[in-house]
């Protein structure tokens, strides 16, 4: 079967009259690849994202709760510093008045300060 080039050349080949079908039926299969590469990807980054959103939030509780907690301790410190103040106030307060009857009940200081 001897076929010369002018006749292989005028005969149309498979690939030539498949090739649109194919390159139509190939697009489409690239496309519902690349859909389900991104459905994927976005499912994926999606489970990521909501591990980070986890993670920050308990980041966020843990710093929440040191603070709470820092003050709590500052308030019951706050307490002890105001009832240490009442009870220097009250014991100044006894001192003056001790100070003002002294001063008041010694009849001496007064003729001594006139001479």
């Amino acid at each position: 079967m001897c076929m010369c080039p002018e006749l292989l050349q005028t005969l149309p080949r498979c690939s030539t009259v498949l090739r649109g079908r194919r390159l139509k039926r190939f697009n489409v299969q690239v496309l519902r690849l690349n859909r389900m590469r991104r459905s994927r990807r976005t499912r994926k980054e999606s489970k990521d994202r909501a591990m980070i959103m986890v993670g920050v939030k308990t980041e966020m509780e843990i710093k929440n709760w040191k603070l709470y907690m820092l003050n709590k301790s500052i308030i019951q410190e706050n307490e002890k510093l105001r009832n240490k103040a009442l009870l220097l106030h009250q014991e100044n307060q006894a001192l003056l008045s001790q100070l003002q009857n002294k001063f008041k009940t010694s009849p001496n200081n007064n003729n001594n300060k006139k001479h």
